[in-house]
């Protein structure tokens, strides 16, 4: 064989060669089922190939690096291809979850649009729960006329058992507490002047409606019928002494009598003329005080209407008290 025909042999071996990661897998068993064809292929014994030229073997190896090279490239693009892909899905669901989302200017414009045709349609709307608009101010009561604001505070001061105020009854009519005190007035000139036998008059503070004085007798009459509720000396003097030097204790009533006044006190209390109004702060003891029913039975606004003491007090009081001492 002449050394070209040898170079031509060996080119053809190694264009023929194939790489081991190139080869295709034996099957695992052969169709007849004889395991003696389950033996890999006869792989040529490497020493009885000829050595191939120097160029011949560094041109294959060459070719073979840059298969692998190119095969490389492309599993590095398969790669790249595969992120992309991944990526876009990621970006295509992320843009159907933003679908599924309602846009809230489309919501809003739909809200808008569904308030608009109840309204047209006369449906009523409901407020928001924490946007409810605060319930309107309830409108002022009418102003009443003379004649039915007269009749109203008559019909009141008939039921009262004790004086009302002016700030009372302009609460309970709605009406401007500054018609309230001229009607009265108008009204207690009235009831002078037609001659009634009850009269509209101050006390306590309030008003309210009494008997005039001149009828007295024919009402104790009717109410006493026969019984005697007057109070007695001993308790006339004590309501005096807690009126005038209110409030006081029990032992200063009774160092201005000269006598203990402990069963009085209890008496005054009990009538309801007298009541406790706290603790003297040095000594602790009761304090005492008139209460309304004493101005009203006195037929007093104040305790300031009580006259002066002076026209009743002797010539030489200055003598007792300094005897006393």
């Amino acid at each position: 064989m002449s050394s070209e025909e040898r170079r031509d042999s060996l080119a053809d071996q190694a264009a023929a060669w194939i790489p081991p990661w190139q080869r295709p897998t034996p099957p695992a068993e052969s169709p007849s089922g004889d395991p003696g064809n389950d033996l890999p292929p006869e792989v040529p014994d490497p020493s009885d190939v000829p050595a191939a030229p120097v160029g011949g073997t560094g041109e294959t190896l060459g070719d073979a690096a840059g298969e692998g090279t190119e095969q490389g490239e492309t599993a590095e693009r398969g790669a790249e291809r595969t992120a992309a892909a991944e990526q876009g899905a990621e970006q295509g669901e992320t843009a159907v979850q933003g679908a599924e989302r309602p846009d809230p200017a489309a919501q809003g414009a739909g809200q808008a649009e569904t308030a608009a045709r109840d309204a047209a349609a006369g449906v009523p709307t409901k407020q928001p729960a924490g946007r409810r608009r605060s319930a309107p101010a309830p409108a002022p009561a009418p102003e009443l006329d003379d004649a039915e604001l007269r009749g109203a505070l008559e019909a009141i001061l008939l039921v009262v058992d004790e004086p009302v105020s002016e700030l009372t009854l302009a609460q309970v009519l709605e009406q401007p507490a500054e018609r309230i005190g001229p009607m009265l007035d108008e009204i207690a000139a009235g009831y002078t002047a037609a001659g009634h036998g009850f009269e509209l008059r101050r006390a306590a503070g309030g008003w309210r409606l009494y008997t005039r004085p001149e009828y007295a007798t024919y009402v104790e009459r009717f109410v006493l019928d026969g019984q005697s509720v007057r109070l007695t000396q001993a308790a006339l003097e004590t309501l005096a002494v807690v009126a005038y030097k209110q409030p006081v204790t029990r032992s200063r009533i009774s160092a201005i009598r000269g006598v203990n006044c402990d069963g009085v006190i209890r008496t005054l209390v009990s009538r309801g003329l007298v009541e406790e109004c706290g603790a003297e702060p040095d000594s602790g003891a009761f304090l005492y005080r008139t209460t309304t029913m004493f101005l009203e039975k006195l037929g007093l606004n104040s305790v300031d209407d009580l006259p002066p003491l002076a026209p009743f007090l002797p010539d030489d009081v200055e003598e007792l008290a300094d005897a006393t001492r």
